[in-house]
């Protein structure tokens, strides 16, 4: 009889175990790049703390420019001194961290003005970024893991052409380029809408902050009206919750940690592809200790 009992506790056991862990298969996610006192590419992959890190930004692009890649005070591209970023790259992908390159931000110069252009832009990035090659690589000869697309200005033109080459650039060599976007709460995105509608996105990164109408600022029911429209219209992609990492980070939707776990995560972590959590930025992340305390219940 205790024999049964005691296997009985360790099935109940597992099972409550079991639960958890599908309840929390989240991640983190955050960008690096903006501001030269957040520590360098390494050590933020060696945090433990994230998954995806995505450099940020290539702030020139299209409509025939020459792309300018903005990595604020951590290196100058131009003087060349970005290609020691190689090693860090390679240091965060051998621990299994995805590292990708940002497109856009919110300020910059960038658009396309067609599908030539597009492809233009893709084949550059292919070359420059990912598996081609070119004497000039920004980064040195690391291999990005694929293209975020943060495209905040400039028009929604072209941007579902562009995911489609660069995925295409990928297969024809056999290897994937993962893509991935971070368009706003309201939905559809003005921006990225199109692109997304083509299923290609491994991963979607909603920015539930700086629009109040579906952040925090509208209370856990908005939020989470907005994140299942979210979800269930990209049933191909996994979904991150984008967040402020400080009450600093932007204008609305800072969420407490406490608020995080107790409120916003069971009320959005059932949906089937709930990926966890976005953080805008390494930066203030180092300052306010946001991803290290939320981890475990992401």
């Amino acid at each position: 009889m205790a024999s049964h009992n005691i296997s009985s506790l360790i099935l109940v056991a597992l099972l409550v175990f079991a639960f958890a862990a599908g309840s929390h298969a989240g991640r983190i996610a955050v960008y690096w790049g903006q501001n030269g006192n957040e520590g360098g590419l390494a050590d933020t992959c060696n945090t433990g703390i994230y998954s995806y890190v995505m450099l940020s930004f290539l702030t020139t692009f299209g409509n025939g420019q020459t792309p300018v890649l903005n990595l604020a005070g951590h290196c100058d591209p131009p003087s060349g001194t970005c290609t020691s970023l190689s090693s860090d790259i390679r240091s965060c992908q051998s621990q299994g961290i995805k590292v990708l390159l940002s497109l856009g931000g919110a300020s910059g110069s960038y658009s396309l003005s067609s599908s030539d252009d597009a492809a233009s832009v893709a084949t550059y990035l292919w070359d420059n970024y990912l598996g081609g090659s070119s004497s000039s690589r920004p980064l040195g000869d690391a291999v990005l893991d694929g293209i975020d697309f943060d495209i905040e200005q400039g028009g929604p033109d072209h941007y579902d052409e562009l995911a489609k080459q660069l995925s295409d650039l990928g297969n024809q060599a056999g290897t994937k380029v993962y893509l991935s976007a971070a368009p706003q709460c309201p939905y559809p995105d003005q921006y990225v809408g199109n692109a997304l509608q083509t299923g290609l996105f491994d991963y979607v990164w909603v920015q539930f902050y700086n629009n109040p109408s579906c952040d925090y600022s509208s209370g856990v029911s908005g939020l989470s009206s907005a994140w299942g429209t979210w979800t269930s219209s990209l049933s191909s992609s996994t979904v991150f919750l984008g967040l402020p990492a400080s009450q600093d980070a932007a204008g609305s939707g800072y969420i407490s940690p406490g608020d995080l776990t107790s409120q916003v995560l069971p009320a959005i972590n059932t949906a089937s592809n709930y990926g966890g959590i976005m953080l805008w930025s390494r930066y203030f992340d180092l300052n306010s200790g946001y991803g290290a305390t939320v981890q475990s219940s992401v």
